[in-house]
């Protein structure tokens, strides 16, 4: 049977996959509300019975940043681990680790010990601590050799220890730090956690000499970074999914006609969620739920097929660790509901793709959000100061920013009329921008906001106006309190984006707290101080603040002027990784060392390579296995109308024309699939920056003109001959 007759059959008295899931609830089967069992499958010490009260204070202190986690405190929260989680029917443990696939990686050892000839369950505070995978096989970017296959990980306690639930049992999983036998990072969770500490330091200062309070109990003793990553997915029918092998080798469709209807009606953005789609969304949620994900908004998103969830604000390193959750709760849930999630960011051409907004901001031990405008933005010296700096950290940094976010998905994304372009740039509303530049100017703001806006219907209540509008074309935007980074893509490890913003953030924090702590040293006033601050910071900065359409291409001329760099592809990107001065800032800080870069730029290149290279081969065995037998099987059918209807006497010039588009088409079609497939073999395995620049440069506008010519096909060949689930059959069969 043919993928076509298959694909066929599937659409004969097609019935839609329903699937009920068990909701949870009480012994008399009556529906549990949402806080009665979030984070049921998270440990909380606090609600232990083994740990004592004074070994719960010290847990605190210790989380606190107050104590030190001794060796017979962790031996005591093991225990309770242990307990709790073979309670509820956990027989293994592993360590969940981020290495640098960028995914999360899991070795599972059981609880079960033989001490004395006897099987016990066991958890010590080693085992918990520290791990010991092989790291040989991981990513390491040339950095050892294949025998050096020692690696560490070692446990983060500020991130929650939960239960990954399977069909017949349950792990737990204790997130971790994964480094080298001599404690390079080999990972992306290690220097986001450094990064998180530098910024805390810097900032916390910057919090203390801005405060003005004298009394040591009015300082504050930390400030955290706080995120939440807006999570965007496509689904597709699973049986349509594993008919197209470009999906299952590389996440995205590699070729394919667009629709008559895509998204240019608008209705599908926020439109009616199907139902086959809200109980798959509802499942997730429980599940996220159950695991203490805030998980809070679901919806469909612009492109057909396409969908959202967002969560609530956590601390950084663990809103990364969630994400990672998250993602792969979406993708375990789906084929249970007859789906396949992709998070991949263009999964199909001529349609949005998709993004993963990362909401940034900070807060201190006080409670203040260091990014809250207040009512009153115009006098709110600090705030307007951290916004400046903020800018100037972008100016410095920009090309470390889109290298962050940079990937062979991304490429198909930015600059693309969906999303931010490739040029780093910074949106702040027109009020915010008006202050800044009356900063600047040395001038008086005069605040003209009216705070409401009047709809002229008696029915309407009135609403409270923002300081700032939204600017979806932006890839970097001030919403209110917050930043969101809107570049990163959908299937980013989000650690990496945080890293290098933490970074560049505190780069610029510990330069003005020593301009600051000296100008308070010669006895100026503090808000002079930041009103000078501001406005040198934005003077200097103003060039990477653009509030207009980021998808114009006036905006790329213009930003060229204006001497922002636009690296268009990953393979022009990556290379800032190797620039040993655009990364002084993450080496200085002790965020990465030189080491740790090499590694990481050799690992990211690699890669991309790798990806590239998979999607090559498919694309070349798809054409030549399905794509060129279907279009000589259609010239096959036309020759023999042309030659019959020849003998009956009839012209049959509509068959001619076809036939001759066809067979060019198919000719150029075989052409730039052999020069697809030379260009390839003439890489020779090499997986360095050079082929990196071959492949994004000379072989991807190859890939694209083959796929532009089976699009052509796509639409010609008879639908009975084409072998293979068009974007109709993907995008609309729900």
């Amino acid at each position: 049977m043919t993928k076509a007759v298959r694909a066929k059959a599937k659409f004969s008295g097609y019935k839609i996959p329903t699937r009920k899931f068990e909701v949870p609830s009480d012994v008399n089967g009556n529906p549990l509300r949402v806080s009665e069992y979030f984070g049921e499958n998270v440990f909380d010490y606090t609600k232990s019975e083994i740990l004592t009260k004074q070994d719960k204070k010290e847990i605190n202190e210790v989380l606190a940043k107050k104590g030190v986690l001794t060796r017979d405190l962790a031996e005591k929260f093991a225990n309770a681990v242990l307990n709790w989680a073979t309670s509820k029917g956990t027989t293994h443990f592993t360590h969940w680790f981020q290495p640098l696939t960028g995914s999360t990686a899991e070795k599972h050892d059981a609880f079960l010990s033989i001490e004395d000839g006897r099987p016990i369950e066991k958890l010590s505070a080693s085992q918990l601590i520290q791990g010991e995978p092989d790291a040989s096989s991981f990513p390491h970017g040339g950095s050892r050799s294949t025998f050096e296959a020692r690696g560490y990980t070692s446990w983060d306690f500020t991130s929650p220890v939960f239960l990954k639930c399977h069909e017949n049992g349950k792990t737990l999983c204790i997130p971790t730090a994964f480094v080298s036998y001599h404690g390079d990072a080999l990972d992306i969770k290690t220097p986001l956690l450094r990064s998180i500490t530098q910024l805390s330091n810097a900032a916390t200062k910057f919090v203390n000499l801005t405060n003005g309070q004298k009394r040591e109990a009015d300082k504050a003793e930390f400030v955290d970074v706080t995120c939440g990553c807006e999570q965007e997915y496509f689904l597709v029918d699973k049986a349509l999914y594993f008919e197209r092998p470009d999906l299952v080798m590389g996440g995205r469709t590699l070729f394919g006609a667009v629709t008559s209807r895509n998204q240019q009606l608008e209705d599908h953005y926020f439109g009616t969620v199907p139902e086959r789609v809200m109980a798959y969304m509802q499942e997730v949620e429980v599940e996220l739920y159950r695991l203490g994900i805030p998980a809070k908004t679901r919806h469909n998103e612009v492109a057909p097929g396409q969908f959202e969830i967002a969560p609530i604000f956590s601390k950084a390193n663990v809103a990364a660790d969630q994400n990672q959750v998250m993602m792969a709760i979406l993708q375990s849930v789906a084929p249970k509901h007859g789906f396949m999630c992709l998070v991949h960011e263009k999964p199909f051409a001529g349609i949005n793709g998709s993004g993963k907004h990362l909401n940034w901001s900070m807060s201190d031990s006080l409670g203040s959000n260091l990014l809250e405008p207040t009512d009153t933005p115009h006098t709110n010296y600090r705030f307007l100061a951290v916004v400046a700096m903020i800018c100037e950290a972008v100016n410095r940094h920009g090309a470390s920013l889109r290298t962050a976010i940079a990937s062979h998905g991304n490429d198909h994304r930015l600059g693309a009329n969906e999303a931010p372009p490739s040029i780093i740039s910074i949106f702040l509303g027109d009020t915010l921008t008006a202050i800044l530049e009356a900063y600047a100017a040395g001038e008086t703001y005069t605040d003209d906001n009216e705070g409401f806006l009047d709809l002229g219907a008696d029915q309407l209540a009135r609403l409270v106006k923002d300081n700032t509008d939204r600017n979806r074309t932006s890839p970097f935007a001030f919403t209110g309190n917050k930043f969101e980074f809107r570049a990163v893509g959908s299937a980013a490890n989000v650690g990496i984006p945080l890293t290098v913003l933490n970074g560049a953030v505190a780069d610029v924090f510990n330069d003005m707290n020593v301009r600051i702590e000296k100008e308070l040293g010669e006895g100026k006033d503090i808000n002079t101080i930041l009103t000078t601050l501001i406005k040198d910071l934005y003077n200097n900065a103003k060039k990477v603040v653009f509030n207009g359409d980021g998808y114009s291409q006036e905006w790329e001329k213009e930003a060229e002027q204006r001497g922002l760099p636009n690296l268009r592809t990953s393979a022009d990107a990556l290379k800032v990784i190797s620039d040993e001065q655009a990364n002084t800032f993450l080496t200085d800080l002790g965020i990465y060392t030189k080491s740790e870069l090499t590694t990481r730029f050799n690992v990211r290149v690699e890669r991309y390579v790798k990806h590239r290279e998979i999607e090559f081969r498919t694309l070349i065995n798809m054409v030549n296995k399905d794509i060129l037998p279907a279009a000589i099987n259609y010239k096959n059918f036309l020759a023999k109308s042309i030659n019959e209807q020849k003998t009956a006497g009839v012209e049959a010039k509509t068959d001619r024309e076809i036939l001759a588009m066809i067979n060019s088409t198919t000719d150029n079609l075989r052409a730039k699939t052999v020069e697809l497939e030379q260009g390839l073999n003439g890489l020779e395995g090499a997986e360095d920056l050079n082929a990196a620049e071959k492949i994004a440069k000379v072989l991807m506008p190859v890939s694209e003109d083959i796929a532009e010519s089976v699009a052509v096909l796509e639409e010609n060949v008879s639908e009975e001959l084409w072998p293979l689930p068009t974007y109709y059959d993907m995008l609309f069969i729900r």
